[in-house]
Order: structure tokens, then C-alpha cells, then sequence
């Protein structure tokens, strides 16, 4: 009769609240000892979802009946009745802190400790296996290592490995300090730097739109600190630097390879590296290549817009060196990746394919007295810049990259050389 009554109550209570939360024995499955696990229930009325979390507690029926489902409980167990109020007060006291209400954010606050919400090091980890997750291994490695590096500075300071980093130790002061300690300590680029705090920059955001802080905390932006704005360096290949590269005398075949995928990346709009491996032979359509960013497909879902590439006579001839013999529509084009690897041997494997390319590049350039610095990276700036400067449109290079804002096109973008500038004074008065 009791627990008829406890059902009716929370039935009554759903109707008038979107969220609810309860203390319920699951009799679905019982151990060896006839106990089950006494969980959390969530129940939200709309939509109408149920979701139970596990606790400690495993008891039998009338155990629980005795300690919960009655209005005075023995005194031998007050103690536990008591345990399970406090559960279920945290567990509304999570709920009642998020507006809108999400199963998602309620898990995440359950089950950690105390006071963790406030903890930046146990943010920066939430972030990192989210990214993970979405396979976004790249941009994981750079907030892991932004991690490292702030952890670095603390125990630099405090002489021991910090625990935690508290969200409220952060003023512009301490960022400034920062900054100062990477850049004369320990000899980092501002590039780095940058990288590095846009990140915490980012870690912040995310605490205060899921209102772990107050947005009074927040000590970036104007009249605060701003994260360095670092001028990016234009890297780009003449039109006569290219032609040397192609023609220089490859000594090793290596040398040939690591060229050939450069001047393929290079001629196929500036594709990367990760999107070259992951070419498959059905993005092969007519005399196209049309495939999909890999880094925009978990990060532009609203706007995903797929690339098209036209196919010169040297980009078919690398395919049919270097391509798969097996050229049914699911196969990778080229033998970088297989199927069977996991995510995260991918990323190792297209990395190590990029050094290779990178390492052997150099020094193909450097034999021709092209600067050593070039890199696969250099394909892509000098593929827009070499457009443009031919006569097509930063609106033509802009739509083969995707992107959504022309200022980022622009950062690719290298000038004009002084030849081109002459020449279009003197076509002002060729009448």
C-alpha cells in the first residue's frame, strides 16, 4: 500500500514540475543475496524520458521498505535513511541548477566531487574526452598539451605538481605572468602562447555558459588581458619558386613521393593531408573530386559543405601511381589508412605521412635554394595565393576552402609581388 501511494505522489509531483527525482529499489534483477540496487530515478515530463543512476546502496524489499517507503523508520536505520535523503537532496540540488534541464549536464555534475565544477585542470579533462570522443584527436593534443604547459607554470612557482586550478586564482595579473614565463622562461613562440590561452579562454566560456561560474570571473577581453594576436606569416611559393620545386632533381625516391603528394595537395585546392588520406574512390565523380572536410564535419553540422575539386592530368597521374589497385567506391584512394585501424592509430599514422612529406620536401627545396621552411601547410597558402594572383577571386578561393568568413581567406592570402602591382599600373593607361 505504501509503495502505491509513493507512485501516485510521484506521478502527481511530474504533472506539476518538469523535472523530478525519487529514490527507487530496481526489483528488475537481484543478486546472488535477494538485494537490489536502490537508484536514482529522473523522470522529466516533457518530453516524458525516465533515466535511473546507480548508488551504493543494494537492499532487499523489506529492507527498503523499512528504511524508506515508511514514515518512521527503526532506529538501527536511520543512519542509511538518512544517507539517502542527503543522495537525493544532491541530486535535486544538480537538477535545480540547470535551466533548461539536460540529462546530459545532470550526469556530469552527479558524480563528481565536490567543488569540481570550479576546478579548471577536471574542465580542461571533460573537454579533451569530448573531443576525443568526436575523434577530434587534433585539437585534443592541443588542449592537453595547453593543460600541461599551466601545470608546468604552477609547479615552476609551488615547487610541487598542482592538484587544481581553481577558476577564481585566474585575473588578468596571473595571465600576464603566464604569458611572461613561457615567452623569457621558457623560450616559446607567441604562436604557441596563443594557442595555448585560447584554449583556457575557451575552458572559461564553457564553465560559464554551463553556469559552473559566474561571468563577473571572466578576465579576458577589453581593459583585460587579451590573448596575443599573433600576425600570421604568409607561406607562399612564387609561381618561379614552384617551378623549381617541380622540376628540381628528386635524389632519393622519397624525395619524388613526398613532391608529388605536395604538388597534389597543392593543385586540389590545398587539400590537407588528414583529407587526402581519407579520400575514398567514390568521391571520384566524372572528372571531380567531391569530399567533405574532415576537421568541419564534426564542427560546421549546420553549414557542412562539401569541396569540389577538378582533376588536372597531374593529379590523375599521382592517383594511378600511388592509388589503391582495388578501386571499388568504399576504398581509401591512397594506401596511407586501412579500415582496421582505430581512431586514434589514424591520427598517429596521418602524421607520421605528413613528416615524411615535410622532412623530404625540405630538402628537395633547400638543394634548389627554396627556403627549407616549407611544409605541407605551405601547399595550401600557395595554392590561394597563386589563385588570386592569376586573375581568380578571393570569393572563388574562399568557396574552395569552405570557409564562412572571407577575413579567414585572407590569412592565406600572401599579396601581390611587386611584378603584378607594375603591371596593373601600366593597365591603367593602356588604352
Amino acid at each position: 500500500m505504501v509503495c502505491k501511494s509513493l507512485y501516485l505522489f510521484i506521478a502527481l509531483e511530474a504533472m506539476n514540475k518538469d523535472t523530478f527525482i525519487s529514490v527507487y529499489l530496481d526489483t528488475r534483477r537481484a543478486k546472488t543475496n535477494d538485494t537490489y540496487p536502490v537508484k536514482i530515478r529522473v523522470f522529466t515530463s516533457s518530453p516524458r524520458i525516465q533515466k535511473l543512476y546507480s548508488t551504493k546502496f543494494y537492499f532487499t524489499k523489506k529492507e527498503f521498505e523499512s528504511i524508506w517507503e515508511t514514515s518512521k523508520p527503526r532506529s538501527e536505520h536511520k543512519e542509511v535513511r538518512h544517507q539517502l535523503q542527503s543522495l537525493e537532496k544532491m541530486a535535486n540540488d544538480v537538477a535545480n541548477a540547470i535551466n533548461p534541464f539536460s540529462f546530459d549536464q545532470f550526469e556530469k555534475k552527479l558524480y563528481r566531487n565536490a567543488g569540481e565544477g570550479g576546478n579548471i585542470f577536471y574542465q580542461y579533462d571533460l573537454i579533451i574526452k569530448k573531443l576525443k570522443e568526436n575523434n577530434q584527436l587534433g585539437t585534443a593534443s592541443n588542449y592537453d598539451l595547453s593543460l600541461k604547459s599551466l601545470k608546468k607554470f604552477l609547479s615552476n612557482f609551488k615547487g610541487s605538481d598542482p592538484q587544481k586550478l581553481f577558476f577564481s586564482e585566474i585575473n588578468p595579473a596571473w595571465l600576464t605572468k603566464y604569458e611572461s614565463y613561457m615567452i623569457n622562461t621558457k623560450k616559446r613562440s607567441r604562436t604557441t602562447v596563443s594557442i595555448y590561452l585560447r584554449a583556457l579562454r575557451t575552458v572559461f566560456n564553457t564553465a560559464i555558459s554551463e553556469k559552473e561560474i559566474d561571468p563577473e570571473s571572466y578576465p579576458f577581453g577589453k581593459r583585460k588581458y587579451q590573448v596575443p594576436a599573433v600576425k600570421s606569416v604568409k607561406k607562399s611559393l612564387t609561381k618561379g619558386d614552384l617551378k623549381k620545386l617541380m622540376q628540381a632533381e628528386a635524389k632519393t625516391p622519397e624525395q619524388a613521393k613526398a613532391r608529388d603528394f605536395w604538388f597534389f595537395s597543392y593543385i586540389c585546392n590545398g587539400m590537407n593531408i588528414k583529407d587526402i588520406a581519407l579520400l575514398r574512390y567514390e568521391d571520384i565523380q566524372e572528372n571531380k573530386i567531391i569530399f567533405y572536410r574532415a576537421k568541419t564535419i564534426n564542427t560546421a553540422k549546420a553549414d557542412l559543405r562539401p569541396i569540389v575539386v577538378y582533376l588536372t592530368e597531374f593529379a590523375k597521374q599521382v592517383i594511378e601511381k600511388y592509388g589503391n589497385t582495388n578501386k571499388i567506391p568504399k576504398e581509401f584512394i591512397f594506401p596511407i589508412l586501412n579500415e582496421i585501424q582505430s581512431e586514434e592509430v589514424k591520427f598517429k599514422t596521418i602524421k607520421n605521412f605528413t613528416r615524411f612529406i615535410n622532412q623530404n620536401v625540405k630538402k628537395l627545396a633547400k638543394s634548389v635554394n627554396i627556403t627549407s621552411e616549407i611544409s605541407t601547410y605551405w601547399a595550401r597558402h600557395s595554392f590561394a595565393t597563386n589563385a588570386i594572383r592569376s586573375g581568380l577571386s578571393m570569393e572563388f578561393v574562399s568557396e574552395a576552402f569552405t570557409h564562412s568568413s572571407m577575413k579567414t581567406t585572407q590569412g592565406y592570402f600572401a599579396g601581390f609581388e611587386d611584378i603584378n602591382k607594375n603591371e596593373v599600373m601600366e593597365s591603367l593607361i593602356d588604352f
